[in-house]
């Protein structure tokens, strides 16, 4: 399998509000950049968002090495607990309703397609690709103001 490198962020004026999202592949020398946005959504909407888009836009099964500030996507998938809300049918151990299960869903699904190897970076620090994915994410909220 090929192993590619996704760096992704999302972003949100408000909590909810207009937000967006950003990804970049990388595979043996090329890079791909991706994002949009959504009018009125949440910030740990827009990175899971950023997560899939990304994962989807593979045309075959890969070795993915994903980079991502979000503790709420990388928590999640590394420590088990998305499985366990989908398991206990998108509820939480706390018996409170799992949030987003529509894209939790789906990117349980594309985890079962690549193999995703989870990397939590500092957003908003000295990493290039997470900052230009955070960029694009900005970028995008805004046309939506």
């Amino acid at each position: 399998m090929k192993t590619v490198t996704l760096y992704t962020d999302g972003a949100c004026s408000g909590n909810p509000g207009p937000g967006g999202w950003g990804a970049v592949l990388l595979f043996g020398g090329h890079e791909k950049e991706l994002s949009g946005g959504e009018r009125q959504t949440t910030n740990n909407r827009m990175e899971l968002t950023a997560v899939i888009r990304g994962l989807e836009a593979l045309k075959e099964p890969c070795v993915v090495e994903l980079y991502s500030d979000s503790k709420y996507v990388i928590d999640a998938l590394q420590k088990g607990w998305a499985r366990g809300w989908k398991a206990r049918g998108w509820v939480k151990s706390d018996k409170k309703p799992a949030l987003n299960p529509d894209l939790w869903e789906r990117l349980l699904e594309l985890c079962e397609i690549h193999t995703v190897n989870l990397h939590w970076v500092k957003g908003h620090a000295d990493n290039p690709y997470n900052n230009r994915c955070d960029q694009m994410a900005v970028s995008q909220w805004q046309k939506l103001k």
